[in-house]
């Protein structure tokens, strides 16, 4: 079993190490669809006790990153390619109407924190941490959906988010880093003059590369 544990111990709880070291190897794809994880063995790893360890499968549990099974205690959940396909459907109908909406409230310090995230893209690109760029990506586009004043549209994002990392995960293996952070900073740079017909269109279109993906 292989684990992250380059967190330091100061700055977050156990529960949280385990939490992130188990959810990049997920998202990696070290840990397949079907793998166990088995809370003694995760426990031993650490040299801690169980209820840490506990404590971060049931966050997995509950982003959908791991589900129960009967007999196998806790497995790393599969992910479809219909899921995917499902997903970006309803991204393509509903981030523009969020982008549109969240510009008619923006203020400079919502785009001084859009240009700080690209930034930090391309950090983690100098730093060769594609966890953080897929962090940071999901933060850019969940800026639009909590702006939008629509909290369906937000409990929504929550619960798509982790799905959404786990596939980008994979995709970016296939994309040129620089071509996704220039993406990002043509989207920013849109935004910032004020057409947000221009903006919604540039964020849709972006999703035509995952909505064909059928690796």
């Amino acid at each position: 079993m292989m684990f992250h544990t380059n967190v330091p111990i100061h700055t977050v709880s156990l529960s949280e190490q385990v939490y992130i070291s188990i959810k990049k190897a997920i998202l990696k794809g070290e840990f397949p669809p079907g793998y166990r994880l088995l809370v003694m063995d995760i426990a031993k790893k650490y040299e801690i006790s169980q209820a840490p360890v506990r404590e971060a499968l049931e966050r997995l549990k509950q982003e959908g990153l791991i589900i129960g099974k009967t007999n196998k205690g806790s497995v790393v959940s599969d992910i479809t390619l219909k899921e995917i396909k499902d997903v970006y459907e309803f991204r393509t109908l509903v981030e523009g109407h969020a982008v549109r909406e969240a510009m008619k409230v923006m203020n400079a310090n919502d785009l001084s924190y859009l240009e700080n995230i690209v930034h930090g893209m391309r950090k983690a690109i100098d730093e060769k941490d594609p966890f953080q760029l897929v962090e940071l990506d999901m933060r850019f586009h969940g800026f639009f959906y909590e702006r939008c004043n629509n909290h369906l549209f937000v409990d929504i994002w929550k619960n798509i988010r982790t799905k959404i990392m786990r596939f980008i995960s994979i995709t970016n293996q296939h994309i040129p880093n620089d071509e996704i952070v220039e993406g990002h900073r043509e989207l920013l740079e849109i935004i910032k003059t004020g057409n947000a017909e221009e903006a919604a269109t540039k964020c849709v279109d972006g999703f035509q590369f995952y909505k064909e993906y059928t690796g």
